[in-house]
């Protein structure tokens, strides 16, 4: 760790409107197996704990992914019984994109998308956050102040078909 400490640049958690669909299922299935416990046996009420418990696991699932930017790296903690941690070094951010489907603009939500250099992270989707244009700009500029900090740049090392066809065509 260098001599600075990190400093905290953005902390967040996806909104709970990323769980609707299964949410509005789970509600259904509850009152479909309800009617059907009036109508047959009072017993089969007891079936509504399994979609109550698959509905609470998305909430608290969904509540518990933070993610954390620092002056340094970005952090996702996720899990709900064990908690992961994954970690990706700011100046591995290669690209960043807004998308603000129709869907998260009603709610005032966006997602952002990192493209990253990282093996083990290559992309990281942050769904469903507030001013997410904000965290987007806060993010674009804290990698590139890192850049310069550290006097590093990312390059890609691809090579396109053509090349690869005139360098086979060479050997021949």
């Amino acid at each position: 760790m260098s001599a600075e400490e990190e400093k905290l640049v953005w902390k967040g958690c996806s909104h709970q409107i990323v769980n609707f669909g299964p949410l509005v299922v789970s509600l259904l299935v509850i009152i479909l197996i309800c009617v059907a416990s009036y109508f047959w046996s009072g017993w089969l009420g007891f079936a509504t704990v399994i979609p109550l418990f698959y509905a609470g696991w998305l909430w608290l699932g969904t509540k518990l992914m933070v993610f954390e930017f620092t002056s340094e790296r970005m952090r996702i903690y996720e899990g709900i019984l064990n908690q992961k941690i994954n970690e990706v070094e700011l100046y591995r951010v290669k690209d960043t994109r807004l998308e603000r489907p129709l869907w998260l603009r009603i709610f005032g939500l966006s997602n952002i998308i990192l493209q990253t250099s990282d093996r083990s992270l290559p992309e990281v989707n942050i769904c469903a956050v507030r001013n997410g244009i904000e965290v987007r700009e806060k993010l674009r500029k804290q990698v590139e102040t890192l850049r310069d900090k550290k006097r590093v740049r990312e390059v890609d090392f691809e090579s396109s078909d053509s090349e690869a066809d005139g360098f086979e065509a060479g050997l021949i």
